[in-house]
């Protein structure tokens, strides 16, 4: 194969090269600068190139390098606590070299070359192993044990397997036949890693958010969008959900978004406590940068790594949440190649492909059992930003068809300071039917039928606000009335939730079915109460309806909660209610 040609024609950061025989998706290097771009096209002996870095200066003419490889990411140790940018160059490696700005054509290895881990072998030599099986750990972080595993292309008998302190490019291990392991495998991006067998998601991934967990859950190894305009907190509620959801390992991706906004992300995440281990939340998280004044092809490449660095800790059997900061403007990177390809156009001008690209990407999600027989999962949640927050527009709609839970940002609430600012009436999740039988065994067997029936008086309230406002709620009937009170309890007790308050950031599942439940026992207390002739004047003056909204703050949640229903017993029997 011929590894040399020439630049033929250059349109932005899509490049023709001609005299080079490759094969598509290899990565080459354009130009004197040796340019990372990757081949997204063939015709004839020319090649249509993507390149990852700026290419204002080159020239047609200018050589041109087939490195025969696909766009592969390095896994092993030392990809937890990094900060990398879409084709895994670590920041902070290239910041030492450079300073602020990133030069071009500058190449860094995504994993240390100098540091050296602690391998323990638990495999021994005679062993059969096969891919995926594990050899050894390394603690890579306080609380995470990395798992060396043999690439899933591999197999053999172990001849010889060391311990002690290697490099991640040292060998540890010889199978038979000569192949020698290292602690570092490379896997190319665009290719899903196997697994033995797909699971059923009928786990929850606990989020302690009450309303995300109470009435939109969603399962490990699940699919959830969060679309939302701008101003509607969509980085305060993916903060929250890398924070507290019940996963091993996080990967959040910020594609695309301001330089800004990235710059928060950055700066707030290394100060971020992880509550389960009281250690610093950056030593289970991994963390791709990739702001909007980056190069859009390596944008595009950027949701590809992070969702193989995902799959990659899901193979160890760990639980993995992948947060893609926004998918809307990943679309716009393909929208923007597209164009220069001078492909036909779909819809506002994205590519016709736009939809199987979304497929890919949130199919390679789910919960699994590995091929080492762990089990494991990846639960991806990506943002959506939809300008002026139209949910009709093409990225939005097709994520829709894929994701399974649907949590619609509302920055309306948002100026009304509800948080988290997601508009009940708008979200969905298919999976609480199949969450159904966790949530009887580990929650309460009632605990559905308290889920809808709040959803019922939200959805009443939605279709009295209407009348409310043409008439006033004192026009109303006291038992709609009275519906209007609850639901405004429901709405402000329940579904809102301070991310900033030590005690309410975080509510387990316990507590939400027990606050839920006390708010509808004042319910039905107040509706016995006023079918026994109570005027509807005194039941609004309840002090234990008050006093419900404060116990969700309290440190010692249940003495407060048992306070309140006794009191609660005393009011309505003083009342006259049943």
């Amino acid at each position: 194969m011929k590894t040399n040609g020439k630049i033929y024609r250059i349109s932005g950061p899509v490049v023709i090269i001609s005299g080079l025989n490759t094969r598509m998706y290899d990565v080459v290097k354009v130009g004197n600068e040796g340019l990372m771009g990757e081949v997204i096209g063939i015709e004839g002996d020319k090649s249509t190139v993507q390149v990852y870095e700026e290419t204002s200066g080159i020239r047609p003419g200018e050589p041109v390098e087939n490195t025969g490889m696909p766009l592969s990411v390095e896994l092993g140790p030392g990809l937890l606590e990094s900060i990398y940018d879409g084709i895994q160059h670590p920041l902070p490696v290239l910041k030492t070299t450079m300073g602020d700005f990133i030069k071009r054509g500058v190449f860094a290895d995504g994993l240390s070359r100098q540091k050296q881990w602690e391998f323990v072998p638990t495999a021994k030599k005679g062993d059969k192993v096969k891919g995926g099986d594990i050899l050894g750990t390394v603690q890579e972080t306080q609380n995470i044990e990395h798992r060396i595993m043999v690439p899933p292309d591999v197999s053999g008998t172990i001849e010889e397997i060391k311990k002690g302190k290697f490099k991640v490019d040292e060998i540890v291990c010889t199978l038979s036949g000569g192949k020698k392991l290292t602690m570092m495998q490379k896997w190319p991006v665009r290719k899903p890693r196997p697994v033995a067998r797909k699971l059923t998601p009928n786990k929850p991934l606990i989020t302690g958010q009450r309303i995300l967990d109470g009435l939109f859950p969603v399962a490990k190894g699940g699919t959830s969008a969060i679309p939302g305009p701008f101003g509607s907190v969509k980085t305060v509620t993916q903060q929250q959900l890398a924070k507290w959801s019940d996963t091993e390992i996080v990967v959040y991706i910020g594609c695309g978004e301001r330089g800004n906004e990235m710059a928060d992300v950055l700066n707030e995440f290394p100060e971020l406590e992880d509550p389960k281990t009281g250690r610093p939340l950056m030593e289970r998280t991994v963390l791709i940068a990739n702001t909007s004044n980056m190069p859009v092809a390596a944008r595009e490449a950027s949701v590809y790594t992070g969702i193989t660095i995902a799959e990659y800790y899901r193979d160890m059997g760990y639980d993995v949440s992948l947060m893609a900061d926004s998918t809307s403007r990943w679309a716009e990177a393909m929208r923007e190649i597209s164009s220069r390809l001078e492909e036909m156009p779909g819809e506002e001008g994205y590519p016709a492909y736009l939809a199987a690209r979304l497929s890919e990407f949130y199919e390679r999600s789910g919960r699994v059992q590995s091929l080492c027989g762990k089990e494991g999962s990846i639960t991806v949640i990506g943002a959506v930003s939809p300008p002026g927050g139209d949910f009709s527009e093409p990225i939005t709609q097709n994520t829709l068809r894929i994701v399974k839970v649907f949590w619609a940002l509302d920055a309306k609430l948002a100026q009304r300071r509800h948080f988290p600012a997601i508009n009940w009436l708008n979200s969905y999740s298919l999976y609480t039917k199949a969450l159904g039988d966790w949530y009887k065994e580990n929650v309460s067997p009632e605990w559905l039928k308290l889920r809808d029936d709040a959803m019922e008086l939200l959805q009443k309230e939605s279709e009295l606000q209407e009348i409310v406002q043409l008439v006033g709620s004192d026009a109303l009937p006291e038992d709609q009335q009275l519906t209007l009170e609850i639901a405004r309890m429901i709405r402000e007790y329940f579904l809102q939730q301070n991310a900033y308050h030590e005690v309410d950031t975080f509510c387990p599942m316990d507590k939400q079915y027990k606050l839920l439940k006390a708010i509808t026992t004042w319910g039905t207390r107040a509706q016995s109460a006023l079918e026994s002739g109570v005027q509807i004047e005194d039941i609004m003056k309840s002090k234990t309806k008050d006093d419900l909204a404060k116990i969700k703050y309290e440190k010692d949640f249940e003495a407060a909660l048992g306070v309140v229903l006794k009191n609660m017993d005393e009011e309505f029997k003083k009342l006259g209610g049943r």
